[in-house]
């Protein structure tokens, strides 16, 4: 029986495929609730229902119908073919389901008065054109959507009138020797954003982002206390993870000490930027128990200026709270990389919001501003009379002071970004000194167990190095406690030289199965002497926010022996600790108990999805043999781009791998946008 004749039926199908794990048992559950509490809806409603929160748990926030009928097996991800086996009975693939339905067809039987409507209401889901939403994210994307757009409409003071010498001599002595052939984005870049309440910055690996927006947060206090002599913006800084955090407040601290003099006589210019970088949840003030934050728009943050680093990883829901916490005057500038792995969560807000970014689609008028605030003209093929609102707001970096054309890293990042296969094979075959294939046919392979140990005399580092770091330079037992800080300081160090990535978290070529086989690789080198969970050069990953300990998701710590003075005999003896870095900009340390650590793994290999907002010197990412709905362009392209000297791609029984991976991309379904009918000329 055909399942979209009978509602019975395509449930019992729906089941059928959570047994196959081809949809979650949530995405059932869902499906069947809404059935009970409608028994009229029709099968391709319930059917619907069911791919909608599918697609959820894939990080989309809608059900796109006319994708999902053009190409089922691409969008949905799901089944692989190759699953008709013996283990299973025969089932009726979502493919087979939705042969001879058509857009209009779907869209009629899916209109029901209880289940289904277009915004107004209180329906469970929305039907917004040929998109099916559940209502929370829906509405998720329209105040978002709503929220920006009343940012691009905000003439605050500063916008509306940008004091042109202040801006155009700040901006000079920002950057005063233009040694650019080309275009100077990061200039322009301070310049749109300084005139704007929103303002998105992004660009590559070493395109900048850091350095532009201290110059940024510079040129911002320059102007403002000009204005004010007496008041400074309150700006504040944040990051979607603990690491990202980090990173940035050791970024912006480093730049504010080459800030140039002549910027300006202010006292307490520098002063006035801020170092500290904290989570969004932070920011935003978690409620225990709850989807809701103590900032929202009936109790606003107290700022001027937000920066948000990494916002490819800020997913739907967390922009909107966001942006319900700002205030009305207060600008939001958002930097990330648009070309990196979306957030883990449902949405893609950077990415839609950067869809247009590589054509800029500068209007005349603004080429023409920002031709008279800093001197750079701009190439005809950027502007367009026709450019929208948003892509006055979106500055895009386009060259990269960390990857040249000498560079494998960057060159081949760019072929995989473009996914061209010829490119591709044209950058691993020229043998760049940053850059290592290794073609294996199992991890047994030899070769592999050389990549872990690392190589001498050659910047292909492996875990070796860090392990001799430990034993080389540990203090005496009776040194102080600065020593043991400094020694975990280093041992942290060598530990970031190296890392391993994976696709995949489960299965031999996934963290889980890879941790185990580096370790037993370590230990039968003599490295570590592992006779329990807890062993000196453990490297453990914090997976979840422990405000107690001071410790972030995404903190990497390394087990090392630390003194203790024993309770009985009042000796020193060596005890286990965890080192983590405060990230206080001191050098601190926190060494923490093991036992005290309740969310942590070990992490001789990571995902490249908890990489992200994190950059070692040498990366090895690991490939599986089989193709896998995470591997795609976007996944590969990141886990290239964390790499800061060198390289290793390493493909497993599947040469061609990273071929098939760039052909795929991330098409993350959502509406933010698409429907824009904003003002064009607003800019």
């Amino acid at each position: 029986m055909n399942p979209l004749t009978d509602a019975a039926t395509l449930m019992e199908l729906l089941n059928a495929w959570v047994q196959r794990q081809w949809l979650r048992e949530l995405d059932y559950a869902l499906t069947r609730f809404l059935w009970l509490e409608a028994p009229d809806a029709s099968p391709e409603l319930l059917l619907a229902i069911a791919l909608t929160s599918h697609q959820l748990g894939r990080g989309h926030v809608c059900l796109d119908l006319k994708a999902t009928l053009d190409d089922p097996y691409f969008v949905l991800s799901l089944p692989p073919e190759q699953r008709r086996d013996k283990d299973f009975d025969v089932v009726t693939l979502p493919s087979e389901v939705l042969t001879g339905l058509s857009l209009a067809n779907w869209i009629s039987k899916i209109k029901h008065p209880d289940l289904v409507n277009e915004g107004i209401g209180q329906s469970p889901l929305v039907l917004d054109g040929a998109r099916l939403y559940l209502r929370r994210y829906w509405h998720y994307e329209r105040s978002v959507e709503s929220a920006l757009e009343q940012r691009l409409n905000l003439n605050t003071s500063i916008c509306q009138s940008l004091p042109h010498v202040d801006c155009q001599n700040t901006l000079t002595a920002l950057f005063p020797t233009d040694t650019h052939s080309s275009t100077n984005w990061q200039k322009i870049a301070c310049a749109l954003a300084a005139r704007s309440a929103f303002c998105v910055i992004t660009g590559g690996p070493g395109t900048g982002k850091t350095t532009t927006v201290v110059k940024l947060l510079a040129l911002l206090q320059v102007i403002a206390l000009n204005q004010d002599q007496m008041r400074p913006l309150r700006i504040r800084l944040a990051a979607p993870t603990g690491k990202a955090a980090a990173r940035l407040k050791e970024s912006i601290a480093d730049k504010i000490k080459d800030l140039p003099d002549a910027i300006g006589l202010q006292t307490g210019l520098r002063e006035a930027i801020p170092t500290e970088v904290i989570t969004l949840h932070r920011l935003l003030g978690t409620r225990p128990n709850t989807r809701h934050f103590k900032h929202h728009a009936r109790n606003p943050l107290a700022l001027d200026v937000l920066v948000v680093d990494e916002a490819s990883m800020v997913d739907l829901e967390m922009m909107s709270a966001l942006l319900s916490a700002l205030p009305e005057h207060a600008r939001l500038i958002l930097l990330g990389d648009k070309d990196q792995l979306a957030s883990v969560e449902a949405g893609s807000v950077l990415g839609q919001l950067c869809s247009r970014a590589k054509d800029a689609n500068f209007t005349p008028d603004t080429a023409a501003w920002i031709n008279t605030v800093t001197g750079e003209t701009l190439d005809t093929k950027l502007i367009n009379a026709n450019g929208l609102a948003l892509d006055q707001h979106i500055v895009m970096l386009r060259e990269s002071y960390r990857f040249t054309a000498k560079s494998g890293i960057g060159q081949l990042a760019a072929a995989v970004n473009a996914g061209d296969t010829a490119q591709i094979n044209h950058v691993l075959q020229r043998g760049y000194a940053d850059l290592l294939r290794q073609s294996l046919k199992t991890l047994e392979d030899t070769a592999f167990t050389t990549l872990v140990l690392g190589q001498a005399n050659h910047p292909a580092l492996g875990y070796a190095h860090y392990l001799a770091v430990i034993k080389a330079q540990r203090p005496a037992i009776h040194a102080p406690k600065s020593d043991f800080d400094s020694w975990a300081n280093t041992v942290l160090a060598a530990h970031s030289q190296f890392q391993i990535l994976s696709a995949l978290r489960n299965g031999a070529y996934g963290v889980e199965g890879l941790n185990l086989h580096v370790l037993s690789i370590l230990k039968k080198a003599q490295l570590v002497h592992a006779t329990t969970s807890w062993y000196e050069g453990r490297p453990v990953l914090v997976t979840r926010n422990d405000y107690s300990l001071g410790l972030m998701n995404g903190d990497i710590g390394i087990t090392l022996n630390f003194p203790q003075r024993d309770k009985q005999t009042g000796q020193l003896v060596w005890v286990l600790r965890v080192a983590f870095p405060k990230g206080d900009g001191k050098n601190g340390i926190h060494w923490i108990l093991p036992s005290r650590l309740q969310s942590v793994e070990t992490v001789f290999a990571l995902t490249v999805h908890k990489s992200q907002g994190s950059e070692f010197a040498h990366v090895a990412l690991i490939l599986p043999p089989t193709l896998n709905p995470v591997l795609t362009r976007e996944l590969v392209y990141t886990g290239i781009t964390r790499a800061k000297t060198f390289f290793s791609l390493v493909s497993v029984g599947n040469d061609r791998m990273i071929h098939q991976a760039s052909h795929r991309t991330v098409l993350r379904s959502g509406g933010l946008f698409l429907n824009e009918n904003v003002d064009k000329n607003i800019s």
